[in-house]
This record gives structure tokens, sequence and C-alpha cells, in this order.
């Protein structure tokens, strides 16, 4: 009898094992269906009945065929929940100022990192403190950032973090009260822009007309577009569309493209709403 449960015993504890096994290799699997999807909430949308999960999918898989319908010049920031959590805080009425830039800051640093990989690299070989050789690569000289002002001045913190000796110009343009199209009121870059790479910055794109204004100062310095590299937070798919039809050469880079895009942002970030 001892022996008879010893061994149901042994065989109790293997059953849990196995069950164990079994169950971390199904959550392991439901994580990588999350990530997979790009959907934060799917996971969670499920375990409350599954209707949520489908809705953020849907909306996730919206926004990334949007994306494709305006063309490969719109990139986006692939989608995790790290970015969906700070649009999330972006986008909350109740956000308080604090929490706001915070979240902001951070988004921020990720659009710009991503628009840094757009930027041309050179290869280049540099020698470790131990003396061994080590094949790097390096930033080509001529890289410049560009803010439209107000809100695009948000980013430029964002852009000397990453790039602490990066010359930044400004460009302020406002719409005409009588003809309400856009008009340039003040404009400074660096001398030689027609031969740099500029990082255009403006964090909501909401009609375009402000982005495309500024596009044609800059041509008229001289600059290509097939240089500018347009960094957003928010974009609508009327804003890009209009952008990528103006000039087709253009590269944008935002984290989502959305019907309704945050227009607040810019008051809330500087405090003057």
């Amino acid at each position: 009898m001892e022996r008879n449960r010893l061994e149901n015993g042994m065989l109790c504890q293997n059953q849990k094992q196995v069950v164990n096994s079994d169950r971390r290799e199904l959550e392991h699997a439901v994580k990588q269906v999350r990530f997979a999807g790009k959907s934060s909430s799917t996971s969670a949308g499920t375990a409350r009945g599954g209707e949520p999960a489908v809705a953020n999918a849907n909306e996730n898989t919206s926004h990334s065929d949007t994306a494709k319908q305006i063309g490969p010049q719109l990139k986006l920031l692939p989608l995790n929940d790290q970015i969906r959590e700070l649009q999330t805080i972006i986008r909350d009425k109740s956000t308080s100022r604090g929490d706001f830039v915070f979240s902001a800051d951070r988004l921020i640093r990720l659009v710009v990192e991503e628009g840094l990989n757009q930027l041309p690299y050179s290869e280049c070989t540099v020698i470790t403190p131990t003396g061994h050789k080590y094949d790097g690569v390096k930033f080509e000289k001529g890289n410049c950032g560009v803010s439209i002002m107000r809100s695009g001045e948000a980013m430029e913190q964002g852009l000397r973090d990453c790039c602490r000796s990066i010359r930044i110009g400004k460009i302020l343009i406002q719409s005409d009260e009588e003809t309400q199209k856009a008009k340039v009121f003040y404009a400074k870059f660096p001398p030689d822009i027609s031969r740099r790479k500029v990082l255009l910055m403006y964090p909501i794109l909401s009609t375009g007309n402000t982005v495309i204004e500024a596009v044609r100062v800059l041509k008229e310095h001289g600059l290509q577009a097939n240089h500018i590299i347009l960094l957003s937070l928010f974009s609508t798919p009327h804003g890009a569309r209009s952008i990528v039809k103006e000039f087709p050469d253009i590269t944008i880079l935002t984290t989502e493209v959305h019907a309704v895009a945050p227009t607040h942002f810019g008051q809330r970030y500087f405090g003057t709403d």
C-alpha cells in the first residue's frame, strides 16, 4: 500500500507538471498572438468577453490599411503597448498637464529616434579600449531640424537629446483671418539648407495645409522634397494624403493615422489651454 501511495503521488506530481507546462505554452501563444496582431488590448479584451479586443484589432488594421492606401511615403511606427498607452494618455481629456507633457516627450523621443533611422549613414571602423577593431556606422554630415512654430517647438528638445550639435531652423505659419489660407510670418534656416537632409517637426497633421506651406518655403530655399522627413505624432488620413499629393517625394513618419487628431496638443503642452 505504501508503494501504491508513492506511485500515486508521483503520478499526481507529473500530471501537475504537464498541466503547468501546457498552461505556460498557452500563455506564450496568447502573448505572441497579441503582439502579432499589434493590438495592445487583445489579451485583456478577450478575458472580458472578446468584443473590445476585436474592435481594437479592427481599428489597428484599419489604420494600417489607410497608411498603405496613402502610399509608401507614409511610414508608421510599429504599434506596441508602450506607444498605445502614450497615445491614450495624450488623447484622454482627464490627463493632467504634467502627465501630458511627460507622455508627449516620450512619444516625441520615439518618433525622433525612428526619424534618425531614415537619415543616411556611412560605414566606419573604430578602435575599442582593448585595442580591437569594430566595424560600425556613423551619421553622414549635413542634417538639420526645422520646427513649425509653435507646436513643432515641442519636438526640438527630443531632437537635441539625440543629436546635441544639430542645427535647428524655425518657421512660423498662421492662417490669414480673411482668406483662411496659410501664410508665412517668419522663417530662419541654416544658410546651406539646400544641401542638407531636413527633419521637419510638426506633431499634429490635421488638414496638412500648414506643412504644405512650410515645404513650399523650404523648396524656395533650394531644398528638394525628397530630402525632407516630416516627423509627426498624429495624422489624419486627409492631412497625410494632401501632403503626399502635393509632394510625392516627401517622407512622413507618424505613430497613428486617425480621422480625429488631438488638435489640443499645442495648447496642452505649453499650458495655454
